[in-house]
């Protein structure tokens, strides 16, 4: 992969060395599949962290649709911090077995794994869309999109969705400078 995880933090053993996070079922999984994907700590919840290149991001997305992740949860973006990559992330859910199984074990474990894609903040970070394959992505994707300028390739409406079609720059980026002044055009 071209872009790898800059903080990742690491469990160590009972001496200190660094240990590298076990591969969870979703990352063995994809593993048999021949997906090549980072495999990353997972979260303070237990799910299962992937990494992945923006280029196999689709690929990998429509092979965990067809292994039952079926449900796009939340997709986002935040900024690791001035000088340090942006990430965009994507929250599987495997919705239409956690219906099934409940039925017989109300206890049933939800299946569920978060993607993310480590982008160069220089120049203008880029990844497919997966609307095509998750319809839910839209909106999400034109938040992201509009918050952290990161371009979604194929999206059907790749404009602003909350500021205004004029504004300059990314408002939830770490070295985002407000401005002093914005005159609003035709407001009223």
């Amino acid at each position: 992969m071209s872009e790898t995880p800059s903080k990742q933090t690491a469990a160590s053993d009972e001496t200190g060395a660094v240990v590298a996070p076990e591969p969870g079922p979703v990352s063995q999984w994809l593993n048999k599949q021949g997906f090549d994907h980072n495999i990353l700590e997972p979260d303070h919840l237990g799910v299962e962290q992937i990494g992945v290149d923006a280029a196999v991001l689709p690929m990998i997305a429509a092979a965990l649709k067809s292994n039952g992740f079926d449900y796009l949860q939340c997709q986002g973006g935040y900024d690791e911090g001035p000088g340090e990559q942006l990430v965009c992330f994507y929250h599987l859910l495997a919705m239409a077995e956690q219906v099934e199984a409940m039925v017989a074990d109300p206890s049933a474990k939800l299946r569920e794994v978060r993607i993310k894609v480590f982008l160069n903040r220089e120049g203008t970070p880029s990844l497919p869309s997966i609307y095509g394959l998750f319809r839910g992505a839209d909106w999400q994707e034109r938040e992201t999109f509009d918050m952290y300028g990161i371009q979604f390739e194929g999206h059907p409406h790749p404009k602003r969705l909350l500021m205004p079609e004029d504004w300059k720059g990314w408002p939830l980026r770490k070295d985002y400078v407000q401005p002093d002044f914005y005159e609003m055009q035709d407001a009223y």
